[in-house]
């Protein structure tokens, strides 16, 4: 009798061995995980953030992260707010001083933004940096996109993003490619007529003619090179196009086509000389898609 009492006692006393309570602790411990992942999630993730390149800033920015934003360069104007936040650069140049004074968590620039010199001064000071190279074309925004989000530790919100693109981007290249328009581009870049340059071949500008239809004036050299009245004439485009910013430094349309060469052309005739935001153009970003059905457009 005592032998079986105490048999009894044992089997009606909880014990780990209980399924019940087995499962209960698997998942008690299963939250305290997920909590953990959470928190180091959440502590990893940067609170202060500097941008050296537009594409990058709107790129933070459509990843949720545009509130620890705390200085970007000249290029940044996208989003509108970007343009009241604290410039890190003086003329696209930066320097490790004036870097620090932002007390960041990370500086984000495009590949070669910053020299190996600050780089080293940034990282001594307990700064992330991490330059990001971009490629122009569809790919390289998604690979882009995807950097930046490791970067700052927010990878799904970075897959969903390039996901999300991807199904804009090839809606309008799909569209695109059944409205071709083989229109001969000229793009100019200028800063007043003492600055006049031509996009050759392998250019972000030469990638994104291509993606919106269009052919580039240009074949016969890679790259940028100064602007001539031969060059101009012998290209003969059909449109010629420009930054926004170039366009009025030039004086608008009407001083444009007072350009030597520039009624000798198809475009100069027709005045067909077009302008769009140089951040939508040529930044690669999470606009591509708008980048491309504009400049479609407008061809």
């Amino acid at each position: 009798m005592e032998t079986a009492k105490r048999a009894t006692i044992r089997l009606d006393t909880p014990s780990s061995t209980n399924p019940t309570n087995a499962s209960m602790k698997k998942h008690v411990l299963i939250l305290l995980l997920w909590l953990a992942t959470l928190n180091a999630a959440i502590a990893a993730s940067p609170k202060r953030i500097i941008t050296l390149n537009n594409t990058l800033t709107e790129t933070v920015d459509a990843l949720g992260l545009g509130k620890n934003l705390v200085a970007v360069d000249v290029t940044s104007t996208y989003p509108a707010y970007v343009a009241k936040l604290p410039k890190a650069s003086k003329n696209r140049s930066v320097s490790a001083e004036g870097l620090l004074s932002f007390d960041p968590d990370i500086v984000l620039a495009a590949e070669g933004g910053i020299n190996k010199e600050i780089e080293y001064q940034l990282t001594a000071a307990g700064i992330k940096v991490v330059q990001i190279k971009q490629l122009y074309s569809p790919s390289g925004t998604y690979q882009l996109i995807k950097d930046v989000a490791s970067a700052l530790q927010v990878q799904a919100k970075g897959a969903a993003l390039i996901k999300s693109l991807q199904t804009k981007v090839n809606t309008v290249i799909s569209f695109v490619k059944q409205h071709p328009k083989k229109t001969k581009v000229l793009f100019i870049y200028a800063r007043g007529t003492g600055v006049m340059m031509v996009a050759g071949k392998k250019t972000s500008v030469d990638a994104m003619i291509s993606l919106a239809g269009g052919q580039n004036a240009v074949t016969g050299f890679d790259d940028f090179k100064p602007f001539t009245t031969e060059a101009l004439v012998e290209a003969d485009p059909d449109v010629i196009l420009m930054f926004d910013f170039g366009f009025n430094s030039l004086g608008g349309i009407e001083s444009i086509l007072k350009i030597p060469g520039m009624l000798q052309t198809t475009a100069g005739k027709n005045k067909r000389i077009v302008q769009m935001d140089s951040g939508l153009l040529v930044g690669f970003s999470t606009r591509l898609d708008q980048a491309i059905i504009q400049l479609h457009n407008k061809l």
